[in-house]
């Protein structure tokens, strides 16, 4: 029983349990220093500061090239990850906490569409029923109305960002898929704050909020849990095989219900619960096919 527990929280796993506690944890942080009315292009910044001075010290203790080799695919990589974070933080800030990570998890959707599209890969029959699930259940969460009287529906712009988010993810998590074959993951990682920062600046313009010292805290806190998530990540990957690990990256939608009824008193509605169901259950089939 015991070598049966240890089998199951492997290292591995452990890691990625890490990970989505550290990604469900920066949410918190977005959505709590929001409320202080700091915009979301300046908590991106904020995050990439951060990200950047902690990306460029891991770099250097491994004393190897800042730049990588492929630099046009690491600024691509930068530039659609720094677009889908902005997508991810609003629909963050203006979405319930589970609402807005469940959105996240379309993910494989756009990304065996890309492949298919792009990569000429064939869209395999766990994938299909991915699709079908997905799309099921977006329009149970954000339609609901068209199965039943309930009335109650998620504000468009934020679903929008939030797909589109989902959509960037899908395209970064493609291009890392393809730099990993050549590219050291910290330098990888270094790319992402690189580009997010004078992007996120740019946006901003003149709409720069003076954060107080709670707001400054929270700020912090985002680019803290975020390396968090990512080292935690970036570890599981190594240590497990990536359908096991991806698998227990899902516990970051249970982690973001219960830090949003904590945090906020947001209770998901019945059908939040049964879209984010049908959405969950179609990428863990997806993930799971093959084992």
């Amino acid at each position: 029983m015991l070598l049966e527990l240890k089998e199951t929280f492997s290292p591995g796993v452990r890691y990625m349990l890490l990970s989505a506690l550290g990604f469900a944890l920066m949410a918190v942080c977005v959505k709590a220093v929001s409320s202080y009315d700091i915009p979301v292009l300046e908590i991106v910044a904020a995050r990439a500061i951060v990200s950047l001075v902690i990306s460029y010290l891991d770099v250097k203790r491994k004393r190897i090239s800042l730049w990588g080799t492929h630099k046009p695919l690491l600024i691509a990589r930068g530039v659609v990850g720094a677009l889908a974070l902005m997508c991810v933080y609003f629909s963050v800030t203006t979405l319930p906490l589970a609402e807005a990570t469940i959105l996240q998890y379309l993910h494989p959707v756009f990304t065996a569409l890309l492949a298919l599209f792009f990569l000429k890969e064939r869209v395999q029959y766990s994938t299909m029923i991915c699709i079908v699930l997905s799309i099921l259940g977006l329009t149970v969460m954000v339609k609901p109305d068209l199965i039943s009287g309930y009335s109650v529906e998620l504000p468009w712009i934020s679903v929008a960002a939030a797909l589109i988010g989902a959509l960037g993810s899908a395209v970064a998590y493609v291009i890392v898929r393809r730099l990993s074959q050549s590219e050291d993951s910290s330098v990888i990682i270094f790319y992402f704050p690189l580009i997010a920062l004078p992007v996120s600046v740019f946006l901003l313009g003149s709409d720069f909020v003076m954060p107080n010292g709670e707001a400054l805290v929270l700020l912090i806190l985002v680019g803290v849990f975020t390396q968090v998530g990512q080292v935690g990540l970036t570890k599981a990957m190594q240590h497990e095989k990536a359908s096991k690990a991806t698998a227990y990256s899902y516990v970051q939608v249970i982690f973001s219900l219960v830090l949003g009824g904590v945090f906020f008193a947001e209770i998901p509605t019945l059908w939040t619960l049964i879209g984010g169901g049908l959405i969950m259950t179609g990428a863990l089939i997806n993930v799971l096919w093959k084992r």
